[in-house]
């Protein structure tokens, strides 16, 4: 029972994968708990109205949250939704279940944000502690849900979390590391301007203490001008350059080093790495930065060389008359998919397009014209990602050749038709998924049958 909830009518809102646990863990406790969500069907929660839920399903499904006096908000709902905003000036509690989980913790953390590579980053350090001999609690961002957890983890173990903007706006924890990755424009469909969607990321390192640490890439020009404001040890990561005093680096030939205040240790060279790609150069400096004084680089260089990378991220799918067909869903922003043009060594073809969160599609101009040999085009943002390459001074239609087409389908079939042994094929969207699919992991699985299916 978790005490200062004692006695609370629980309102949840979303009961998608990161709160099943939650939901049945109040239920389980004797909560009344009032679950809500967009889905009206009652069959998908016949669970948890069986264990004693009420259900508010369909359309209205925020009418009457502010019968109960706490309610948990589902990790992607922004803080200031109008319901939510109208629920704390009558007295209402607004929460998050990592909201909660923070302020019960005694646990070691580490927090990771960013606009691109915080998943990976957050994966990598979990497996390198892991590898170490620690004990691993890893959830946020990633879809566990850590409050389920709390009875169980001891003071000694470490708990890594993956936070975004939205989870970020309304928490305030002091945690023991922090990392960003990178910050560049994202989601601002929802936050409105950048200013914002900065000060969520920032909300990470302004309430930890001086006896904390944070990571910060030297090499993104708004995550380093975070520099001044950090309180605890500040550490950096480059690809670039060898920041001072406490940095992880790639040095000039490819070895990947950390300087420990001008004591240089050497790990493993960038292409003993098994995930292909500079960015995840950059996430595995950012991981050793994060766990420098926890680990043994032996650590380090065992994940490197054997971790294949999380799903859905430049995920090999399987190769089909001499063409690779590879699956990067979660690429929904022009830098990750420019990160993902990038690992590979020659012009590949591309199927991009979604969901439109109102971010400039221009920067992807010049490097689609550089990197891709054909460019298939679907969903809402299709038109503004076929105007950026058409726009740039690069753009010449003897180099690219670009199609519209309606479904995932219908692209896989273009993208096949214009391949030839030797090509890649990649989904990298450079948008999210909201238009056609749940989330990109749907959208990534459906590219996999398609493509396992030809």
């Amino acid at each position: 029972m978790i005490s200062i909830l004692q006695n609370k009518k629980i309102a949840i809102i979303g009961a998608g994968v990161s709160h099943d646990e939650l939901i049945k863990m109040f239920l389980r406790d004797g909560f009344d708990v009032t679950v809500c969500d967009k889905k009206s069907d009652t069959k998908e929660f016949s669970e948890y109205k069986n264990l004693g839920a009420k259900l508010n399903l369909g359309e209205n499904y925020l009418d009457n949250i502010e019968n109960s006096d706490v309610i948990f908000r589902t990790p992607g709902m922004y803080f200031n939704h109008p319901a939510l905003q109208k629920a704390r000036k009558n007295g209402r509690i607004v929460t998050s279940e990592l909201e909660v989980f923070f302020k019960l913790n005694k646990a070691q953390t580490f927090a990771v944000t960013g606009s691109d590579g915080k998943t990976t980053t957050t994966n990598l350090i979990a497996k390198i502690l892991e590898a170490d001999g620690k004990n691993i609690h890893l959830g946020g961002n990633l879809g566990k849900a850590l409050l389920p957890l709390i009875e169980k983890i001891k003071d000694s173990d470490k708990v890594v979390a993956e936070l975004s903007s939205f989870q970020l706006m309304s928490l305030r924890a002091p945690f023991d590391t922090t990392v960003i990755t990178n910050i560049t424009p994202n989601h601002l469909d929802v936050h409105g301007n950048m200013d914002e969607y900065i000060e969520c990321k920032k909300q990470i390192f302004l309430h930890q203490d001086a006896f904390s640490r944070t990571v910060l890439s030297a090499d993104n020009e708004i995550v380093n001008g975070f520099s001044d404001e950090i309180r605890g040890k500040l550490i950096k990561f480059s690809i670039k350059n060898k920041p001072e005093p406490f940095a992880a680096f790639l040095r000039e030939d490819g070895v990947l080093c950390y300087n420990n205040n001008g004591e240089i240790i050497e790990y493993l060279h960038m292409d003993e790495i098994k995930i292909r790609g500079m960015h995840n150069v950059e996430n595995y400096l950012a991981a050793i930065a994060a766990t420098f004084d926890f680990v043994y680089p032996e650590s380090v260089c065992e994940v490197a060389r054997t971790f294949g990378g999380v799903e859905h991220r430049i995920e090999f799918i399987r190769e089909i008359n001499g063409v690779k067909y590879y699956n990067d869903s979660i690429a929904t922003s022009p830098t990750r998919v420019i990160a993902g043009l990038k690992a590979f060594n020659k012009k590949i073809i591309i199927i991009a397009g979604g969901y439109d969160k109102k971010i400039p599609y221009e920067p992807l101009g010049e490097p689609v014209n550089k990197y891709v040999k054909c460019l298939v085009t679907l969903g809402a943002t299709a038109e503004k990602i076929e105007a950026a390459v058409k726009n740039s001074e690069h753009f010449s239609s003897e180099n690219i050749n670009i199609y519209r087409v309606e479904n995932l389908e219908e692209a896989v079939k273009i993208a096949a038709e214009n391949a030839v042994p030797g090509d890649i094929i990649s989904l990298s969207p450079a948008s999210a998924s909201f238009d056609l699919y749940k989330n990109f992991e749907e959208r990534g699985k459906h590219f996999k049958d398609i493509v396992n299916a030809l």
